[in-house]
């Protein structure tokens, strides 16, 4: 295992298209709930505990060798919004992209041909940690630092939030985002003997409305 690709996959200059996505900062900047550095924060911990949970254990599970295509189902059920799935579909498609061309891989492969459209992206984020050699816990920190590291890139960008202020937020966080990857590596476990039944569900109602509201937005700064 090389630890080094870990630093490759969760590089933010890693070409998975993740920049061009807020994670629904924009539209709760919009809606005045986030208006800086300390409402940020608790914007990125709900998200954390809510989104940034499901993903990590979906990308934890992909990552230990579940299949894809169930993962992918259970995805789909735990995004209501189409705006989301569409997201997270468009996300993962371009993640593979990537993923391919920097870990060729057979399951990779197997998955664009499974998935034209694009899986959804955590579901590539594991597959692409076990291309690499990484493993489930990888994934999962993977994916619960983009939770939150994208919303406080776009807010910076948003609100012009001092760089500063940002950084500070996730470091703040990161003692949760250890417990929540290490949760979601357990529940990821789980799924190799009882299905994917058991993966969390976590509700985050109004980051559903607000991707609802935002892809209706005729001027927008970020795809999602």
């Amino acid at each position: 295992m090389s630890r080094a690709a870990l630093l490759v996959l969760a590089d933010g200059r890693f070409p998975a298209g993740g920049h061009a996505h807020s994670g629904g900062a924009e539209a709760a900047v919009k809606a005045g709930r986030v208006t800086g550095a300390a409402s940020l924060e608790d914007f990125c911990r709900g998200r954390l505990h809510t989104a940034g949970l499901v993903s990590a254990a979906l990308a934890a599970a992909a990552a230990l060798g579940v299949d894809p295509v169930e993962l992918d189902a259970a995805a789909d059920a735990r995004t209501p919004s189409p705006a989301l799935r569409l997201a997270a579909r468009r996300l993962g498609r371009q993640m593979l992209r990537a993923a391919r061309a920097t870990w060729p891989s057979g399951e990779l492969d197997a998955v664009a041909r499974e998935f034209p459209k694009g899986a959804h992206q955590p579901v590539v984020l594991g597959l692409a940690a076990r291309a690499a050699g990484l493993g489930a816990d990888d994934a999962a920190y993977c994916a619960v630092y983009e939770s939150v590291s994208g919303p406080a890139s776009a807010t910076v960008r948003l609100l012009s939030l001092d760089p500063f202020d940002a950084t500070g937020v996730l470091a703040r966080l990161a003692p949760e985002l250890d417990r929540v990857a290490d949760r979601a590596v357990e529940v990821a476990r789980g799924v190799v003997d009882a299905g994917v039944d058991v993966l969390p569900a976590a509700s985050a109602p109004l980051l559903e409305i607000g991707a609802e509201v935002h892809a209706g937005w005729g001027v927008r700064l970020f795809a999602s």
